[in-house]
């Protein structure tokens, strides 16, 4: 039985707070088919296939409930645009991009496992990188200090020179890239998507310029197109030693152990990179009832990791925060975890919405151990926290 929520009330910490929305609909053009999961496969012997995981659907609702839910009045809402190739060059190989273009003119390809490029993926790909790379450009000429890329296909795993996991371009990395190219020399990265954000890890891998934290379930490598492990101890290479810091969290961290883990981990870090800006990486898959996660984590959760980034950011960047859209597979309670964790960064002092699901117990001894063993061996090597 879903828990009853008192009077919302609609005033954020500041009166002034908006979200700037980028957003464009031809990202709904990309197919990512059915099957079993995500395997694209019939074997031939079921009666109903199901639509793979990260499809239209799903960020279809994340649109309606910011236009129609109880947060939708402080959301601006922006066109996003395809990225130019040059843009996409900042962060990837060009053997790479002729491979993804001659793979669109060939009408598609599996690219890797569960991977899909097909007709009307690229121009969709296009978009995410486009507006995404717009989210930040709104944030950096000083137009807004929250905006929000709402965008698939996904791009988080999507390393220089491969695809992964479903994606094809590092939304994300792009942004930071442009964010370094526009004269910035410190972005940190918070990424919270259920799985490693190894692609944007492998982008600025020797770079003391981006932090990039990833908290995920402790998952590993997944194959040829995921060699990164996630582990604690890929903390980067020669000037970017330890500016990637990774958080494997045990299966079922639940929201205590997300905030434990941001409270000891994320935001002594972000203390000692001082960041110009932040970018928060989001992905609703680490929910209780995602089927592609095991995290456990409720509408309170990324609600309190929302106010945790929050207010980094108004410690260390000014305010100015990028978010960028990534996994999320359960059809309508992503949208709701979207929803409240875009309250949190409103820093709204009460829940709009209410948990439509039961509540879920968790016990959070197992993630406070995981993440005090972290702490000792990151302040035992990491250079900046010695």
């Amino acid at each position: 039985m879903a828990m009853p929520c008192s009077e919302p009330d609609l005033k954020p910490a500041q009166k002034e707070d908006r979200i700037d929305v980028f957003w464009h609909e031809g990202m709904l053009e990309h197919d990512t088919g059915r099957g079993v999961f995500d395997t694209g496969m019939d074997p031939g012997f079921l009666d109903v296939l199901e639509n793979h995981p990260e499809n239209s659907d799903r960020v279809k609702n994340m649109v309606s409930i910011l236009k129609r839910g109880p947060i939708s009045p402080f959301i601006s809402w922006h066109q996003g645009r395809p990225a130019l190739i040059s843009e996409l060059l900042s962060f990837h190989t060009q053997e790479y991009i002729n491979e993804l273009i001659e793979a669109d003119e060939k009408q598609g390809k599996t690219i890797c496992a569960g991977t899909f490029l097909n007709p009307r993926s690229w121009y969709a790909a296009l978009l995410a990188a486009g507006s995404t790379i717009s989210a930040m450009k709104h944030v950096l000429d000083g137009h807004g200090k929250i905006a929000y890329a709402l965008v698939r296909p996904p791009g988080h795993h999507a390393q220089p020179s491969r695809a992964d996991g479903y994606c094809f371009l590092n939304n994300a990395g792009l942004a930071v890239q442009s964010a370094l190219t526009s004269g910035l020399d410190s972005v940190a990265v918070i990424d919270i998507d259920v799985h490693y954000g190894n692609g944007t890890a492998e982008g600025f891998y020797r770079s003391d310029k981006v932090l990039t934290v990833s908290l995920h379930m402790n998952h590993g490598s997944w194959g040829p197109s995921h060699p990164q492990n996630g582990a604690v101890d890929e903390l980067g290479e020669g000037e970017g030693f330890g500016y990637n810091l990774n958080i494997p969290l045990p299966n079922g961290s639940g929201d205590s152990g997300y905030a434990c883990a941001m409270t000891e981990l994320v935001v002594p870090a972000v203390e000692k990179f001082e960041p110009k800006i932040m970018v928060l990486v989001i992905g609703q898959d680490s929910s209780a009832f995602d089927p592609n996660g095991r995290q456990c984590l409720t509408m309170e959760g990324y609600r309190k990791i929302g106010q945790i980034v929050r207010e980094m950011a108004d410690k260390h960047s000014k305010g100015r925060l990028v978010i960028v859209q990534e996994g999320g597979y359960h059809v309508t309670y992503s949208a709701y975890c979207l929803h409240a964790t875009l309250e949190g960064v409103l820093n709204f002092p009460a829940p709009l919405l209410s948990d439509p699901i039961a509540y879920y117990p968790e016990d959070d001894s197992f993630a406070t151990r995981a993440v005090e063993s972290i702490k000792k061996y990151q302040r035992g090597i990491v250079p900046f926290f010695k």
